[in-house]
């Protein structure tokens, strides 16, 4: 089983709009509210690829009920830790020929007490299902230490069971860099994280640079990295070898979410204890699949063989 983690889920609410007037009303007919936040991403395409996953994280209010109707009528097992606040709201405004603005609550802010038996929570939950991989996704909510997620790691490094983990700044340095806990099993950070984490200026798309910087003593316990390289690919370190992978080209409808539903496919290779060539590329045909459909966090399994099969993994 693979368990999900999303710290700071929203209601992800889309409006719609030929144009948007400022200073005015605007009227919405088409209003579209889901369960949003990265983690619940993940969690969407590993059901619709036949996963049977379960999914937690931190909610309150009428917002956290609506988020677990959601999962229930979608049958998600989900099994969240409740706090007394409410969660937040995601509102993206569709516009005038494929612009998106976007209003982000901060969500509720939470204190040591919730972060100390959000803890135990966690624990229990390793527990209480037979879980193999383990997804932590996204931003965290006020009030909670950027430490957090490396405290998470190490308490599934506890009990053996690969944490990955998909989340960036302050968070992502902390879960790579201290040195009282142990690694993720595997990152996928973007451009500006791989600057972030190894203190270079480097550019995506010239790969030997990338694999050297890859290379730092610092990200040596990590053992994986993923690095997106979009329509080229990706680069990946696996332990001492790198390898390059090569997606074909696409038609692509909505590209939003594309990140979370690769992270689901790595996630279902590692759980099924993939080769690496397998692993690779169910991840990038995942994502892949995620860009063909309308709706964020959805994929359709019928299309997977045919794009595994373009997708070619080499050694560099």
């Amino acid at each position: 089983m693979i368990l999900t983690i999303t710290m700071n889920p929203s209601v992800d609410i889309s409006y719609p709009l030929d144009h948007l007037a400022i200073n005015t009303v605007n009227r919405v007919s088409n209003t579209i509210k889901t369960a949003g936040g990265k983690g619940l991403n993940v969690t969407r395409v590993l059901k619709d690829m036949g996963n049977d996953p379960i999914t937690s994280g931190v909610l309150g209010g009428h917002l956290g009920k609506f988020i677990i109707d959601a999962l229930d009528q979608q049958g998600i097992k989900n099994d969240f830790y409740q706090i007394d606040q409410e969660t937040r709201n995601c509102i993206a405004i569709l516009h005038d020929n494929g612009q998106q603005t976007e209003i982000l609550e901060s969500g509720p802010v939470l204190n040591h007490n919730i972060e100390t038996d959000f803890l135990d929570f966690f624990e229990a939950k390793l527990l209480s299902y037979p879980i193999e991989v383990i997804t932590v996704s996204g931003s965290l909510p006020q009030g909670i230490p950027s430490n957090f997620y490396s405290k998470l790691i190490k308490i599934s490094s506890k009990k053996n069971i690969p944490l990955i983990l998909d989340t960036s700044g302050n968070s992502l340095k902390e879960s790579v860099f201290n040195l009282q806990s142990e690694k993720p099993f595997l990152i996928k950070p973007n451009e500006e994280e791989i600057i972030a984490l190894t203190g270079k200026g480097i550019d995506n798309s010239d790969i030997y640079a990338l694999k050297e910087a890859l290379m730092a003593s610092d990200l040596s316990e990590i053992e994986w990295i993923v690095v997106s390289l979009g329509a080229d690919g990706c680069i990946a370190k696996h332990k001492d070898k790198f390898y390059k992978v090569n997606i074909p080209s696409i038609s692509v409808v909505n590209p939003v979410g594309s990140g979370d539903a690769t992270i689901a496919g790595f996630a279902l290779a590692i759980s099924q204890s993939a080769s690496d060539e397998d692993i690779l590329k169910t991840g990038m045909t995942t994502g892949m699949l995620n860009t063909q459909e309308k709706l964020t966090g959805h994929v359709n399994p019928k299309n997977f063989q045919e794009l595994f099969q373009k997708v070619t993994v080499e050694l560099f």
